[in-house]
């Protein structure tokens, strides 16, 4: 039977996997199952590029992702984009000025074939996160940065809850912003901004036109307050029993924790 689902959409932390050096027997033979059922798999997380692709790489998978909240959709496999969305002129400037106005400097992600991000000298992300990073993380004056390159989306992770909901109040509508629990570092706070009326959804768009998909034969599957649009404009939305409380509000189902595999139980909403 054919099923009324074109394509599966899926968040990772907190979704997908619970930490991404494991993933449940039981999601690895779901994932094996909407492959053999021609039903392709889309992954949409706030995470960057090579954080992306590496430890799904370590599982033998390699689908197409939207990363950064939106801001960039890659096929892990080719490497082709299908999907570029950077901040308009000016806009990731004052983002940058009111990061700084409450004391922090962020993470400053950016559209570049070597790089994909920038730091100060003095960062205010947690050194366990500009550890992941290294390789991939060049310093030098934001200001500049911001001015002159193309500008995807600013973080701050594992930092003190506090301070990122400073940071929230200090950007207000400047852009488009997400916190949440920090998952790597247990305790803390992840907050990314993106630029305003952005999400996940918007690199879903542009997959589905690409390949020619009905974006109204969506299931998508998400946790966090980044995956608030994803739910909603899905036909069928899916969350974890621990996920947060307003991506639960919008879930068509919930199903069991990433602890637990619970997204194994994709295959029974298809």
């Amino acid at each position: 039977m054919t099923s009324p689902m074109e394509l599966v959409v899926t968040d990772l932390d907190g979704t997908f996997w619970h930490t991404d050096d494991h993933l449940d027997d039981d999601v690895r033979r779901a994932v094996k199952e909407l492959e053999a059922r021609d039903i392709p798999l889309l992954v949409a997380t706030g995470r960057r590029l090579n954080s992306t692709r590496r430890p799904l790489a370590a599982f033998g998978l390699a689908p197409p992702a939207i990363v950064l909240n939106g801001a960039l959709g890659v096929d892990l496999a080719t490497g082709e984009r299908f999907h570029v969305s950077p901040y308009a002129d000016g806009e990731a400037a004052l983002v940058l000025r009111a990061f700084r106005e409450v004391g922090l400097d962020p993470v400053v992600y950016v559209d570049d074939v070597v790089l994909e991000a920038y730091v100060s000298t003095t960062p205010s992300t947690h050194p366990g996160h500009l550890k992941v990073l290294e390789g991939n993380v060049a310093t030098d004056d934001l200001e500049r940065v911001t001015a002159e390159e193309p500008i995807l989306g600013f973080s701050l992770i594992g930092v003190e809850h506090g301070d990122a909901v400073a940071a929230q109040k200090a950007i207000g509508s400047l852009a488009e912003t997400h916190l949440d629990r920090s998952i790597d570092f247990p305790g803390m706070a992840t907050f990314t901004v993106a630029p305003n009326d952005q999400s996940k959804w918007d690199g879903v768009v542009a997959f589905c036109s690409r390949m020619n998909i009905d974006s109204t034969r969506v299931l998508a599957l998400g946790d966090g307050t980044n995956d608030i649009e994803l739910l909603e404009e899905a036909r069928v939305a899916l969350a974890p029993t621990d996920g947060h409380s307003s991506a639960r509000a919008l879930a068509t189902a919930t199903i069991p924790s990433a602890k637990e595999g619970g997204w194994a139980a994709v295959l029974d909403y298809l």
